[in-house]
């Protein structure tokens, strides 16, 4: 795992929004098209609009979910509704190649199903995304692999849907998905990232964040999530 720690959160928003532009034109250029997942929160509305800027074979990139708050189409709440704003909006991304997860649906296991079977016909059975970029909560939950959830002990799935988390249940791409992707991003910002970091960083299994996969993860945080840990290149 390495580890770069950048000034505040505005700079480890345009330092992603860097390298998830560098992934892309890499893998267009190795395979011919970028397939990324993203997570949601504010630092990220920003590194998606940082992104949006970047040079880079738009037509050839496809987006998926990371995760997404059961609540109707438009909702503040909804990560694809800030998804859509910050991106969107402001690149020359193809809408259909933007992959909504369907929380709308009366029936959530299929639509969970449903988004697993999207995700087999773009990136392959099993799908491998390219970069599937991840936070981490105070209380070291990651996408919304959340403490105590069932949703953690998913191995035969790439989705699952989470039981009630700070009011919502959730539906996630789930350890399996996350863990064969080529590279993963963190982005960790704010003081009250400092507990959470230092366990991630210490390989803590008892956090959610701490079961992800660590050799081809990079982890991005501001001075104020880094204070008090270990700051140098962790393996």
């Amino acid at each position: 795992m390495q580890v770069e720690v950048l000034r505040d959160a505005e700079t480890v928003a345009a330092r992603a929004a860097a390298i998830i532009a560098e992934n892309a034109r890499t893998a267009c250029q190795a395979r011919g098209r970028f397939l990324v997942a993203v997570s949601g929160g504010h630092t990220p509305w920003v590194m998606l609009r940082v992104l949006a800027k970047e040079e880079i074979p738009w037509a050839a990139v496809h987006v998926f979910q990371v995760d997404e708050r059961i609540a109707p189409a438009g909702d503040p709440d909804r990560n694809l509704t800030h998804l859509r704003e910050s991106l969107l909006r402001n690149a020359p991304l193809d809408p259909a190649h933007m992959y909504p997860m369907r929380v709308e649906s009366p029936n959530l296991a299929s639509a969970a199903a449903e988004y697993a079977m999207t995700l087999q016909k773009i990136a392959g059975s099993p799908p491998v995304l390219d970069l599937v970029h991840l936070g981490l909560g105070p209380d070291g939950h990651t996408a919304s692999l959340v403490p105590g959830d069932p949703v953690l002990q998913v191995v035969d799935s790439d989705i699952g849907v989470t039981g009630l988390y700070q009011g919502r249940k959730r539906m996630t791409l789930t350890y399996p998905l996350i863990n064969r992707a080529r590279q993963i991003l963190w982005v960790v910002t704010g003081t009250e990232k400092v507990k959470p970091l230092g366990q991630l960083l210490n390989a803590d299994s008892s956090i959610p964040g701490g079961r992800i996969r660590r050799d081809n993860a990079l982890v991005l945080a501001d001075q104020a999530a880094a204070a008090a840990n270990q700051t140098k290149d962790i393996t």
